[in-house]
């Protein structure tokens, strides 16, 4: 490619959705036209001040918080100061800077790449396009804070860790950016194997425990729907997580995310089967006084077409007889 080619391209025709190809074109043109994927990567680096802004928090809440504590360091504003009674002569430099480069090898040589495990997005390899549809479903927001992924980069967090038997089904994954992955592995101390047995738990007497396979509609790993006995509308569908579990609120993350799964391909089958489905009512019943009848969770997808009923307004308001229709307040 000629030079005038070269230049009209960066100029005129590059379309950027991040700041890649230039950074790229500059490890290039930086080392007269050839670079390693190492070394592209490592000048892609330099431009992401996310990461400078996590191993901050790393300097604040932990490596800086140690040494002040052993009395080593102080902190002033934003500056660290090395605590020494008596300026250092070039020679006990370089024996103190010699001593840390052994610890550092040492430790490196011993731990491995479990170092910056911390910082994988899994154990192992996910596909682009499910990571894709993991943020996607996270609508590009990390699940856990909130922040956006054009603030602070989003990498895909398995729940349940691979290592404690974890999968790689989409209800068992979730968007998290990277601060907000890693403080959740610092802090989470819950015993994964005792979740992992509760999602088996089934009672013998329950029909939801007990659905014949021939029954299901659509099922994933932890959730799956059924056509409802007694419909309140035709294509009435029921969906429900597999673990007896009475409460919608005792739901665990994975479970949640299992159920809307199920619940949108649900809809989808409905829609496409009666075209003259207009809208749903999506209900649950909990505890005996709201009219659960059977104690496993579960979720009423009920399809609505035009006239079914002869005034419709207020949806769900109806259980109560005469909640339904209301007026709005107005404003003034």
């Amino acid at each position: 490619m000629k030079y005038a080619e070269l230049e009209d391209f960066i100029e005129n025709r590059m379309r950027m959705s991040h700041v890649y190809q230039p950074v790229m074109l500059m490890a290039l043109l930086g080392r007269g036209g050839r670079s390693s994927t190492e070394e592209i990567a490592k000048t892609i680096l330099q431009h992401d001040d996310s990461q400078i802004e996590y191993y901050e928090k790393i300097v604040g809440n932990m490596v800086g918080r140690v040494l002040r504590n052993h009395g080593l360091v102080k902190k002033e504003g934003s500056d660290y100061f090395l605590c020494a009674d008596e300026k250092l002569n070039e020679s006990q430099r370089t024996r103190l800077l010699e001593l840390c480069r052994v610890k550092l090898e040492e430790y490196k040589a011993k731990r491995g790449e479990q170092i910056w495990q911390h910082r994988k997005t899994s154990a192992g390899y996910i596909s682009g396009s499910l990571k894709f549809e993991v943020l996607k479903a996270a609508q590009f927001h990390c699940e856990l804070c909130g922040v956006s992924a054009d603030v602070r980069a989003l990498e895909v967090d398995h729940i349940i860790p691979r290592t404690l038997g974890g999968t790689d089904d989409p209800s068992n994954l979730q968007a998290l950016c990277y601060s907000c992955n890693s403080m959740k592995r610092d802090r989470d101390d819950t015993d994964f194997r005792q979740i992992r047995a509760s999602f088996k738990r089934t009672e013998s007497d329950c029909p939801f425990c007990q659905v014949p396979k021939q029954l299901l509609i659509h099922e994933n790993e932890l959730a799956f729907a059924i056509r409802d006995a007694f419909p309140v509308t035709p294509l009435h569908t029921l969906v429900t997580v597999k673990r007896h579990i009475p409460e919608f609120f005792s739901l665990s993350r994975p479970e949640a995310n299992a159920y809307t799964e199920i619940l949108r391909l649900a809809k989808q089958d409905i829609l496409r089967e009666d075209l003259d489905v207009s809208g749903f009512n999506v209900g649950i019943n909990e505890g005996e006084a709201a009219g659960q009848t059977v104690t496993h969770c579960h979720i009423h997808l009920i399809p609505r077409r035009k006239g079914d009923v002869e005034n419709p307004a207020g949806g769900v308001r109806n259980i109560i007889p005469g909640k339904g229709p209301y007026q709005p307040c107005k404003r003034s």
